[in-house]
C-alpha cells in the first residue's frame, strides 16, 4: 500500500519513477537574492524565475507530467467544436467520477466564477470547512459571504488528528438553523484545505455532511483540486477505508457530491479544469456561462493538448504508487524540520510543508505580515521561493481594517516528481540556519496594495534594513558559499 525505503535506520520516501529529462537550476549569490526580493516588492510571486533556485511557491501547473501524458498530447484533436479530445476527457470523467455532464474551464477559479455567478445572490451564505482565497473572492463579489464551520482542532498547529479538514457537523447545523436553509445555495467542502496546511477530510465526515444536505435540501459542492492527496490520506488514515481501492473511494466521494469542480493544474498534473455533475438541471444552468467566459463547450478555454494530458493524469491519480509520492516527501520534510525544533504544521498534510510563522518569528506583529516576512527571508537564505499563507492572503474588511488570519503559514510546496531528496534536505538546512538567526527578521508594510487578491501582485517594503543585515550574516557564516 505504501512505498517506504528503509535506509540506515531511517524511513525515506522511495521515488516510484525515474528521471528522463532534466532542467538546469540557477543559485545566485545572496547579495543578488536581496536585490531580487527587494525589486519584487518582498513578494515572492513577483520574483523572476531565473532568480529562483528551488521553486516551492505552488504545485499548481508545475508538477512533472508522465511519459504517457506527454505522448497523449501528440494525438490531440485541434477542432474548435466537436473535438475528439473533449469526448475522450468526458469519457474519463464519467468512468472515474460517474458524472454524466462535464463543463470544461481553463482552471479552478474559472469554475468558481461560473458556480458563483449561477448560484450566489446577495445575502447567500456558503458554509465550508475552510475558505480558499479565490473562492472567497468570487463568493463575496457576487454578494454572498463565507462561513467556516471547521472543527476546533483545525487551527491547532501541533496535532495528531488525522482529518483536520473535517466540517464540524454541530456547527454546520446551527448555522443552517440560524440563517435559514433558503439562504444557503450549497455547502462547499475543499479536499485538502489549502490555507490550514493541506489538511484532509474523512470519508465518514463527508457522509455526515451529505445527510445534513439531504435533511435541509441544499447541495454539496466539492472543490476536488487537491483530491489526490485527500484520497491518499483517507486510504492510509481512515480504518474503515483501508480495504477500499482509490477508485472506490473516489467514486463514493463523487456520489456524495452534487457538483465537483477542480483545477487540473493540481488534479491531473496538467493545466485546465472543469465542473462535473449528474444533475441535468444543474448542468443546464451553468452551460451557457462556458462560451461566455471560457470558450466553446468542447474546449472551455483549455488547450486540447492539455486536455489529453488531463485524461491520462486522472487515470494515473487512481494509482496509489503515483499519489503517495507527494504526501511521503512532505512528511519527510516535516519530520526533518521538527527534529531541528522548527515549528511546522502537524500532522503533515498535502500540497507542501507548512512552517508556522506565528511561532518562528513571534516577535513580528501580525499587522506586519510575519508569514510574508519569513517567506522573503527564506528566499534570501537559500533562493527558495515559498508562498505566504497568512494575513497577507486575506483582504481588508468593508471599513478598510486589516483582517488578521487564523494562522500565519509559509507554504513550501513540493510539486510532484520534481525535487530530489537532496534538494529537500538543502531546504531543511537553510531554514534551520534561518531559525537560528530568526531575530534578524523583521516585518513588512504594503507600499502598493490591490483591493482584491493583494498577495498575488501587491508590493511591500521591509520596515528596516533587516534584509540586508540578514544577507550579511549569511555571508559571515557561509563564506564563499552561495
Amino acid at each position: 500500500m505504501s512505498n517506504i525505503k528503509f535506509y540506515q535506520g531511517e524511513n525515506l520516501p522511495l521515488e516510484m519513477h525515474k528521471v528522463s529529462i532534466v532542467q538546469k537550476l540557477n543559485l545566485i549569490p545572496v547579495e543578488d537574492r536581496v536585490k531580487a526580493i527587494q525589486e519584487a516588492g518582498s513578494n515572492t510571486f513577483l520574483l523572476r524565475n531565473r532568480d529562483v533556485f528551488l521553486d516551492m511557491l505552488t504545485d499548481s501547473g508545475v508538477n512533472a507530467m508522465s511519459d504517457r501524458q506527454l505522448a497523449a498530447m501528440m494525438v490531440a484533436d485541434d477542432s474548435y467544436a466537436g473535438s475528439e479530445t473533449y469526448y475522450r476527457l468526458e469519457s474519463k470523467i464519467k468512468e472515474i467520477f460517474g458524472k454524466d455532464f462535464f463543463l470544461p474551464a481553463h482552471q479552478g477559479r474559472a469554475c468558481e466564477n461560473i458556480i458563483s455567478q449561477v448560484f450566489i445572490k446577495p445575502g447567500s451564505v456558503i458554509p465550508m470547512n475552510y475558505h480558499f482565497t479565490t473562492t472567497k473572492s468570487h463568493i463575496t463579489v457576487n454578494g454572498g459571504r463565507v462561513e467556516e464551520v471547521f472543527m476546533d482542532e483545525a487551527l491547532n498547529i501541533k496535532s495528531n488528528h488525522p482529518f483536520k479538514g473535517n466540517i464540524d457537523i454541530d456547527k454546520l447545523v446551527a448555522l443552517i438553523e440560524e440563517v435559514g436553509a433558503d439562504n444557503i445555495p450549497f455547502i462547499r467542502m475543499e479536499a485538502g484545505t489549502n490555507l490550514i496546511g493541506g489538511q484532509p477530510f474523512s470519508l465518514e465526515n463527508m457522509r455526515q455532511v451529505r445527510k445534513v444536505c439531504d435533511e435541509y435540501g441544499t447541495m454539496l459542492v466539492l472543490d476536488a483540486s487537491l483530491l489526490q492527496d485527500n484520497l491518499y490520506f483517507i486510504k492510509v488514515r481512515e480504518e474503515s477505508c483501508r480495504d477500499m481501492s482509490i477508485r472506490e473511494i473516489t467514486r463514493e466521494i463523487s456520489d456524495l457530491s452534487d457538483i465537483i469542480y477542480f483545477s487540473a493544474r493540481k488534479l491531473g498534473a496538467a493545466r485546465g479544469g472543469g465542473i462535473c455533475t449528474s444533475r441535468p438541471e444543474l448542468a443546464d444552468s451553468m452551460r451557457e456561462m462556458v462560451p461566455l467566459y471560457e470558450g466553446f463547450l468542447t474546449y472551455g478555454g483549455m488547450s486540447v493538448r492539455e486536455m489529453e494530458a488531463i485524461s491520462v493524469g486522472l487515470e494515473e491519480t487512481m494509482d496509489m504508487n503515483v499519489i503517495d509520492q507527494g504526501p511521503q516527501f512532505i512528511a519527510h520534510m516535516v519530520k526533518e524540520l521538527e527534529q531541528r525544533g522548527i515549528p511546522v504544521v502537524t500532522p503533515p498534510g498535502g500540497l507542501g510543508c507548512h512552517v508556522d510563522a506565528m511561532e518562528f518569528v513571534d516577535h513580528i506583529p501580525q499587522e506586519q505580515y510575519p508569514a510574508g516576512a519569513l517567506t522573503a527571508a527564506i528566499y534570501i537564505a537559500g533562493g527558495i521561493r515559498g508562498m505566504e499563507r497568512g494575513t497577507m492572503s486575506e483582504q481588508r474588511d468593508e471599513d478598510g481594517n486589516e483582517t488578521l488570519s487564523n494562522m500565519e503559514l509559509v507554504r513550501l510546496a513540493l510539486p510532484r516528481r520534481v525535487f530530489t531528496l537532496s534538494q529537500v534536505q538543502y531546504a531543511v538546512d537553510r531554514i534551520s540556519w534561518l531559525y537560528e538567526n530568526r531575530r534578524l527578521i523583521e516585518g513588512l508594510t504594503f507600499v502598493e496594495e490591490p483591493k482584491v487578491l493583494r498577495f498575488f501582485f501587491g508590493r511591500l517594503a521591509p520596515v528596516s534594513d533587516w534584509q540586508i543585515k540578514l544577507a550579511q550574516k549569511f555571508r559571515e557564516d557561509f563564506g564563499d558559499s552561495l
